[in-house]
């Protein structure tokens, strides 16, 4: 693939080119999955948010998804990473338990998902294999209050594709925050979700508008595996 590659979106493209000198993180692409957790993927767990047939499709088709890509990423030797929840009763989280119509200086509510040490918090139908890097939040962004930027730095990382749930909350706050932080994004849009689908067709708007560039798992996959065969690709 290159610049001129019939039907390759010139910015996926610039993605394979070699590191510049000023450029010290190369074009090393890595995977984040975030919150692919029982509490977020798991039927029985999410029905309460009033998911329709079609969502609950939806959801399922993206987890298998994400479960191709770690699986290709592990393969053409771009790391994974993984982001996950992880709720401490010790330190509520005030303004989202005051959002969702709770006492503003309450303990944390019994239901609060992804409680550290509940099952809820574990992964879904995917994990991480041992050495892989794993990152735990506590809101919305990967990067917030976390390592994550200093360990995509040391490992020499360039871009950055990110899949999970949902595609408006912790997705999108993630992808943001790379971007903001100087890393070109990917999301494709069959490996994320949301519990409504004009909600994830929404959010898919906004990170196409300022985010990232909006793809699916197959181009993703054909991107990695360009970069791997590359002079400057995995060894």
């Amino acid at each position: 693939m290159t610049g001129g590659s019939s039907g390759l979106d010139p910015r996926l493209a610039r993605l394979l080119d070699g590191p510049s000198s000023s450029d010290a993180g190369g074009r090393t692409p890595a995977l984040v999955v975030v919150d692919v957790q029982r509490d977020f993927g798991e039927p029985a767990r999410i029905a309460g948010y009033g998911l329709d047939d079609r969502a609950f499709a939806a959801v399922d088709a993206a987890i298998v998804r994400i479960g191709a890509l770690v699986d290709e990423a592990r393969a053409t030797g771009v790391p994974v990473v993984w982001v996950e929840l992880g709720s401490d009763p010790s330190t509520p989280w005030h303004s989202s338990t005051w959002l969702r119509g709770g006492a503003l200086d309450g303990p944390m509510p019994e239901d609060e998902p992804c409680r550290i040490g509940t099952a809820g918090a574990e992964w879904y139908r995917t994990a991480p294999a041992p050495g892989e890097t794993r990152v735990v939040k506590r809101g919305y962004s990967g990067f917030l209050g976390t390592d994550l930027e200093a360990r995509l730095t040391t490992a020499g990382i360039g871009w950055l594709t990110v899949v999970g749930l949902t595609s408006e909350c912790c997705v999108f706050a993630t992808a943001q925050d790379a971007m903001q932080l100087g890393w070109p994004v990917v999301v494709p849009a069959d490996a994320t979700a949301a519990y409504d689908i004009d909600v994830h067709d929404a959010a898919l708007t906004m990170i196409e508008l300022n985010v990232g560039v909006v793809t699916d798992a197959a181009e993703t996959t054909a991107l990695w595996q360009a970069w791997a065969a590359s002079p400057v690709g995995a060894p």
